[in-house]
């Protein structure tokens, strides 16, 4: 076998043992995470939430305009990983301003819900239901 057939074989052999192709494992145990966030009393549309575990990757969603929201892990897995989590909830609004400029963005939620959150949360395995009862006082 000539050397460039060679390198060209080890290159795919080494290119799906380091991507995992074929062996079945999907990463850590999900469970299932959906909710409802609410800002004092209302359903609250677009916001983002990010649940973050001790280790381990992230997981995302955003709320409809009812305020549901369902968490995904990665691309196509929902859910989040096993265990405590600690919670962020963010929506960026436009100021509205009188120039003629871009307005800056600001936060419609107080920074406990964010930037220094106080929410967390336990995911277990199976369907986990996280409602968040927001209030901006």
């Amino acid at each position: 076998m000539r050397t460039m057939e060679k390198w060209a074989r080890w290159a795919v052999l080494a290119t799906l043992a380091l991507s995992g192709v074929g062996c079945g494992e999907r990463g850590p145990e999900v469970g299932e995470v959906r909710g409802l966030v609410t800002l004092d009393g209302s359903p609250l549309a677009n916001a983002q939430l990010v649940f973050t575990p001790a280790t381990g990757r992230p997981s995302t969603g955003v709320t409809g305009e009812d305020g549901r929201y369902e968490l995904v892990y990665l691309r196509d897995q929902k859910g989040a990983v096993l265990g405590k989590h600690t919670v962020r909830i963010t929506t960026l609004q436009r100021s509205t301003s009188d120039r003629g400029e871009d307005p800056p963005f600001r936060e419609k939620i107080p920074p406990q819900y964010n930037e220094v959150t106080t929410l967390s949360t336990e995911v277990h395995s199976g369907e986990n239901t996280c409602d968040f009862a927001l209030t901006t006082k």
